[in-house]
């Protein structure tokens, strides 16, 4: 994509097409839903008389969401917003949106943080993977290079040994989860 500090400039027809003037072609409501969920802001203009239809097109991607059963406001939040329309708070709340729908942002992108860090960073995670360093070695400290052992204890030990590093490799797995 272009440039995504500048928004993408949606053109309405009078037909009611839209008309996205980056790749020249026409859209839907849920292309435009789909380039605002891939984190690009839009502007829908009426090509005619020039005013800005944006709220409009993004309050009719909303509804039609939240009537697929794809809810996210609850009938509570959706009755207040309804009441602000009418009283004195109507002021208060777009500020108070914003602010919270900010918080929440920055809660899911440091949440993200911490998942993206390697688990070299989790609390306890280097002597964990000392202990297990050490308990392998001492498990195969005389496997390796046994002398005078008869060929059936030497395929024993082979097999033990591949035992215990698939339980090693499940435990590391586990670990991976537990910290994703």
């Amino acid at each position: 994509m272009a440039d995504n500090a500048a928004p993408l400039l949606i053109k309405r027809y009078a037909s009611r097409r839209l008309y996205n003037t980056e790749t020249s072609d026409y859209v839907t409501l849920d292309d435009i839903a789909k380039f605002i969920r891939e984190g690009r802001d839009v502007q829908i203009i009426d090509l005619k008389s020039g005013d800005d239809l944006t709220r409009a097109y993004l309050l009719q991607i909303i509804a039609d969401h939240e009537s697929q059963g794809d809810s996210v406001l609850p009938v509570n939040v959706l009755t207040d917003l309804v009441r602000s329309y009418t009283t004195g708070v109507q002021s208060v709340v777009p500020e108070f949106l914003a602010a919270s729908f900010e918080m929440l942002r920055e809660g899911q992108s440091k949440m993200m943080e911490g998942f993206s860090k390697p688990l070299g960073g989790m609390p306890g995670f280097e002597a964990m993977k000392a202990q297990q360093e050490a308990f392998l070695k001492a498990m195969t400290g005389g496997w390796g290079g046994a002398s005078g052992s008869d060929s059936r204890g030497s395929a024993s030990s082979a097999e033990d040994l591949d035992e215990i590093k698939q339980q090693l490799a499940d435990l590391q797995a586990k670990l991976s989860k537990m910290g994703s």
